[in-house]
């Protein structure tokens, strides 16, 4: 058992550091993102109204993901919003017929959720040494 919150801090860092690339990559072309995401899903039943916002609103709501999971501050918070970033990413997937991404989307919900399940074992986190 003393090799639980070890094991954690392993799952949680893969996890975080694939969020905050994510976001952090993004940025710089956030214009071409958004506007990207919004011509994909012209050919859905989403309006452009609810994805071009969504589009510009993702890759920071990643980038927090991924540096809140890093340090392990607020880690519940996190790994909720990670999940529901997987859920609505997931359901777009889907839309766009995009199969290919819904494996790796499944993935890191599970990875999660799991993260979640398991909680009490990070300890090696800013949570964990203010007592969380």
């Amino acid at each position: 058992m003393k090799n639980y919150p070890r094991v954690y801090l392993m799952a949680r860092l893969p996890i975080a550091l694939s969020m905050f690339g994510h976001g952090l990559e993004r940025l710089p072309k956030l214009d071409k993102f958004a506007q990207g995401m919004a011509t994909e899903f012209d050919k859905t039943f989403l309006p452009e109204w609810l994805v071009l916002p969504f589009g510009y609103t993702l890759p920071f709501l990643e980038l927090l993901a991924g540096v809140l999971l890093i340090v392990g501050l607020f880690t519940r918070f996190a790994l909720n919003l990670g999940w529901l970033l997987m859920l609505i990413l997931i359901f777009g997937s889907t839309l766009v017929e995009g199969w290919q991404n819904v494996f790796s989307q499944i993935f890191y919900a599970l990875n999660f959720a799991a993260l979640l399940l398991f909680i009490d074992y990070n300890t090696i986190s800013l949570d964990g040494r203010r007592g969380r």
